[in-house]
């Protein structure tokens, strides 16, 4: 069996898209949109075990890794939408035009995206 597959992850993260607060219910833009960073981190909260035997940081800049649970999960889930094996996710990406900083909260810590301002956009995914 792969990681994939190990440890869960479409189902886990299809349940973390589905739970995601959904202030807006009914809004024609429809679902909110979740970044791999906040999909990584809300992964590490619900599965801490898990979390801790895959071994690779939540990721962005300054962890001095070049691998990260974020970048595993977003690279997972492009490689799957594009073969047709999640039909039901969507993807997209936030430009990195004008913007200086995205950074997110995970336990108190400030986890600062190491894409912005780089040649690669900021990956972001939602169920439709």
């Amino acid at each position: 069996m792969s990681q994939w597959e190990d440890f869960r992850f479409e189902e886990r993260i299809r349940e973390i898209l589905q739970e995601v607060t959904y202030y807006r219910e009914g809004h024609h833009f429809g679902r909110p949109f979740l970044t791999a960073y906040q999909i990584a981190i809300e992964y590490a909260h619900q599965y801490p075990s898990d979390f801790n035997q895959i071994g690779l940081p939540i990721g962005g800049r300054g962890t001095g890794e070049r691998n990260s649970l974020a970048q595993y999960i977003a690279g997972q889930l492009s490689k799957r939408m594009q073969s047709g094996a999640l039909p039901d996710f969507e993807g997209g990406f936030i430009s990195n035009n004008h913007l200086l900083e995205i950074s997110f909260e995970n336990d108190n810590q400030r986890i600062t995206s190491s894409l912005t301002d780089t040649e690669y956009d900021l990956s972001i995914f939602r169920l439709r």
